[in-house]
């Protein structure tokens, strides 16, 4: 197990979060051939996805229709509708049927990039200043920057043009990694590399309100990033997320990690003391700031989401923190097998009073019954659902935990996130083999999931199980109230 906690800004409450009410059918650890697992969660519907990598999967609701985009990673297979190999891009799926997705297109990378792993939608009607009879979809165009897409017929998205290319590193290099569109104000947080910064991921700000004319704002980054800067080199971006008038922040993966909780329209306007509001220096860069959590060298800050407005039931005749502002931050595992990396996890942080963010619980699975660590390949947390719904928010939160399959925590009491459904996949005939230095694995690796306004449940699989499509049943559908 990890170090002493306490070492986490002084107190970190760890709960037993697991709460396995079945037994369960385990092969043992070195057969791979392991059957379908759950609790509380049922699948409903499938799809290979034509065996690729699944990164990030993205539902979107067109009138009486519901369409799925999945970002893939690297690689390439056959392309099911036209039998040509086709770089890894983007699959879309309609899945007004849950139990039949149905294969509507994929959309390979352009000018050469080797992926289109992450996704944001928006209709033309929710964004100020766009056509209303048009949806767009912004999308990642492998490392050579961000790329606009029309994805009003879903089954013959029109490439617009690219949004921005990335530059490279002072030390050479460039990436692109996860973004988010907030289609009210139509700012988009996209997380790339500008040209002399000294790391590869910076979150570059960019007006897309008409999203015709993208007009970028700035870049921005912890400082200590920035072209000209002295000492280590920072944590580079990983997430964003807006809400309202805050902009949260999660830097470093897996490891040192750091939340940052700032001012939108400060972020958005500049400093206006300076007499260049967005030039990257250290005065301009800690301008927005409303806070910054740091994290061991061991726990990472993969991304950070808000809630609102939580009711705790034992604070009931409390004066102060009766309801409570909480932030999920996500830590992600990288370990490969053995679990003999250290331990990453879900945080809950009160972030109520939120120029003082602090831990107050957290949340992981637990290896056994199931042998996970021993199944080969990551066990842990990497992400939770991106989607907002009236009937998850403030009380059940849902994560996806690579060979662990998708998990649902209970989160109605912060101080205490108990496990309350899961669902781990078979591997079929699409999983692929992953190596490590000395050994190979065929397992599952359930990489992102989602909502839907109906409270459907998307998990995608790293290792290219496929899609499944999930539901809650039993005490959790309960808790949900679905």
């Amino acid at each position: 197990m990890k170090r002493n906690l306490v070492n986490f800004l002084l107190i970190l409450i760890i709960t037993g979060c697991s709460n396995f009410s079945l037994e369960r059918n385990i092969s043992m650890p070195n057969d791979q051939n392991i059957i379908e697992e759950s609790w509380n969660m049922s699948l409903v519907g499938l799809n290979n996805l034509q065996g690729r990598s699944a990164y990030h999967a993205v539902p979107h609701r067109y009138d009486d229709k519901y369409i799925l985009f999945v970002g893939h990673h690297s690689g390439e297979k056959v392309n099911s509708l036209n039998g040509k190999v086709e770089t890894n891009g983007m699959s879309i799926l309609d899945i007004t049927n849950p139990s039949n997705p149905i294969y509507l297109h994929h959309q390979p990378p352009s000018e050469g990039a080797e992926n289109r792993q992450h996704v944001q939608v928006c209709n033309g009607n929710d964004l100020p200043n766009a056509d209303p009879e048009k949806v767009y979809l912004i999308n990642t165009n492998g490392s050579l920057g961000a790329e606009l897409l029309d994805v009003s017929d879903p089954e013959k998205p029109q490439i617009i043009r690219m949004i921005y290319y990335t530059g490279t590193t002072d030390q050479g290099g460039k990436q692109t990694h996860k973004i988010y569109w907030d289609c009210e104000s139509g700012i988009a947080y996209l997380n790339g590399t500008p040209e002399g910064w000294r790391i590869r991921r910076v979150l570059q700000l960019f007006d897309m309100s008409n999203p015709l004319k993208p007009n970028h704002i700035r870049n921005f980054a912890l400082d200590g990033s920035q072209p000209g800067a002295e000492g280590p080199i920072t944590t580079p971006l990983h997430a964003p997320f807006a809400f309202g008038n805050r902009v949260y922040l999660g830097y470093g993966a897996s490891d040192d990690g750091v939340m940052q909780i700032l001012d939108r329209d400060k972020l958005i306007n500049g400093n206006p003391e300076s007499s260049d509001p967005f030039e990257p220096t250290t005065e301009n860069l800690l301008y927005p700031q409303i806070s910054r959590l740091d994290m061991p060298e061991y726990y990472g800050a993969h991304s950070v989401k808000p809630l609102f407005n939580l009711e705790v039931k034992d604070f009931v005749d409390t004066e102060k923190n009766k309801f409570l502002n909480l932030a999920l931050l996500a830590s992600e595992e990288i370990g490969i097998g053995n679990c003999s990396t250290d331990r990453d996890m879900l945080f809950i942080v009160d972030i109520t009073d939120e120029d003082k963010p602090f831990p107050i619980s957290s949340f992981q699975a637990k290896e056994n019954p199931g042998n996970f660590c021993e199944r080969g390949l990551r066990f842990g947390l990497h992400a939770v659902n991106d989607n907002y719904h009236p009937n998850f928010d403030n009380s059940l939160v849902v994560m996806s935990y690579f060979n662990g399959g998708t998990r649902v925590a209970d989160i109605r009491d912060p101080f205490n996130p108990v496990e309350v459904a899961y669902f781990v996949p078979q591997i079929n005939d699409f999983t692929q083999e992953i190596c490590d230095d000395e050994e190979c694995f065929r397992q599952i690796q359930t990489n992102n999931v989602d909502i839907d306004d109906r409270g459907f449940i998307f998990s995608v699989d790293r290792a290219g199980s496929g899609l499944h499509i999930l539901e809650l049943t039993g005490e959790a559908k309960k808790i949900a109230g679905l």
